[in-house]
């Protein structure tokens, strides 16, 4: 594996510690400043959304400037969101003062929804880290390379949630930030913050540019590469692309239903506190470093890519549909490794598919898009997901799932399963027109 993989690697998986440290406590601290689980919806979706606004951007300028400058700006905005959710509480109360009709609760709650959109905004990290994997490794080994980021994510993920379910119950900890006015859940913040100062000084100082100034040169003359709505959404009527990112959009707005409600669902279905759902998703994390580090690779090498697609849409929804019936945590453990193997070969399979299906030029702002559906599978699933447990009880988010990928698994079968690959459009029929 070449070095600028395993530094790439390095810098996606201590992005995600920093990132899940506080992720499973984020319906809890919600909750204890006066949330419903409706509003708990709308601010995970909040941070979905603003991320939908940049990813596509964000995806097109690295294409155009590097990937290197774009990873620092998104670090840096990261490091700053996570300063303001260490701060909430106190800002909040500031920001109460300036004006009265506010009570210290809505405020605070004012400024965790403002952190969270500045985070999304600043959030191009994974796709960066996608187009960089992309510009550093050929065809044949770039599933494997888009399948190592997924562990990195994963290992971020069995570390993270459980160092933050530990971090906001220290009770060391929690009476020393008690003491400047801070609540617990600030502690997993600060380590947030502490992480994303050492993820930015690492990129600056050793990760080198993917593209050479030729080839940056060479796509700044592209008009593929411009950074226009029209320009992104021509990519939907583009032969394999297309589908592709329809499948990604539709699968991934049901596993979502799954993902951002996780914590609503331990906390109203099974009566769990953050500490024993921030060890779940740390367990989570363990299924997706085995998926994702060991399994992708033996299964790429033995499947084309739009089989491993239609197996994945299959799994995902029966899964999804086993998720929606389980009593007890035991059974839920059980029924979470099917998720986390349908989910991550998806998620690795249709990136690394989307990366073949354009021109070489097009790549980041094609995974810049594919990261923007991911984010508005994002936005919509906690909306409504925060909603359907308050009326209709946690069980709802499963067959909701379930149902969308029937309809995927026929949309699948259909344009992509068993078809032959399509050869890529002539250069006048690229992204933008």
């Amino acid at each position: 594996m070449n070095r600028r993989l395993l530094l790439v690697i390095a810098f996606v998986f201590v992005d995600l510690l920093g990132y899940s440290l506080f992720l499973p406590l984020l319906p809890y601290y919600a909750d204890t400043l006066g949330a419903t689980p409706t509003l708990i919806g709308l601010l995970i979706a909040s941070n979905a959304l603003a991320q939908l606004l940049a990813s596509p951007l964000v995806g097109r300028a690295s294409d155009r400037f590097g990937r290197r400058p774009l990873l620092i700006l998104s670090i840096a905005g990261t490091l700053t969101s996570f300063v303001l959710l260490a701060l909430v509480e106190p800002l909040g109360n500031v920001l109460a003062g300036l004006f009265p009709a506010l009570t210290a609760g809505s405020a605070a709650l004012a400024m965790l929804f403002f952190s969270r959109m500045l985070d999304g905004l600043a959030g191009g990290n994974a796709s960066l880290a996608r187009a960089y994997i992309a510009d550093v490794t050929d065809e044949a080994n770039r599933a494997k390379g888009m399948g190592m980021i997924g562990a990195a994510f994963g290992l971020g993920f069995v570390i993270g949630p459980a160092m933050g379910g530990l971090l906001s119950n220290w009770g060391a900890a929690e009476a020393l930030v008690a003491a400047i006015g801070l609540s617990r859940y600030a502690v997993p913040a600060l380590a947030a913050v502490l992480l994303s100062t050492l993820n930015l000084v690492g990129v600056v100082l050793w990760l080198p540019e993917s593209l050479s100034p030729e080839r940056r040169a060479e796509l700044a003359a592209s008009p593929a590469t411009a950074i226009t709505a029209r320009a992104m959404l021509e990519g939907l009527r583009r032969p394999r692309y297309g589908p592709l990112l329809t499948t990604r959009f539709f699968y991934l707005l049901a596993f979502s239903l799954f993902t951002t409600n996780f914590s609503l669902y331990t906390q109203y279905r099974l009566g769990l506190d953050d500490r024993v759902t921030s060890y779940i998703l740390a367990y989570v994390g363990v299924l997706v470093v085995l998926v994702q580090g060991f399994a992708i690779g033996r299964l790429t090498d033995r499947f084309r890519e739009t089989r491993l697609i239609f197996g994945g849409v299959m799994l995902l929804g029966l899964a999804l549909l086993a998720w929606a019936v389980v009593p007890n945590v035991w059974l839920l453990l059980v029924v979470l490794a099917p998720l986390a193997l349908s989910g991550g070969v998806l998620n690795t399979v249709t990136n690394s598919a989307i990366s073949k299906a354009v021109h070489r030029e097009e790549v980041g702002g094609a995974l810049g898009l594919s990261e923007a559906f991911n984010s508005l599978g994002r936005v919509i699933a906690p909306a409504i997901g925060g909603l359907a447990i308050e009326q209709l009880g946690a069980s709802s988010l499963g067959l909701l799932g379930a149902a969308i990928m029937v309809g995927v698994t026929f949309f699948v079968r259909r344009t992509l399963a068993n078809q032959p690959e399509a050869p890529l459009p002539e250069r006048g029929e690229a992204l933008s027109t």
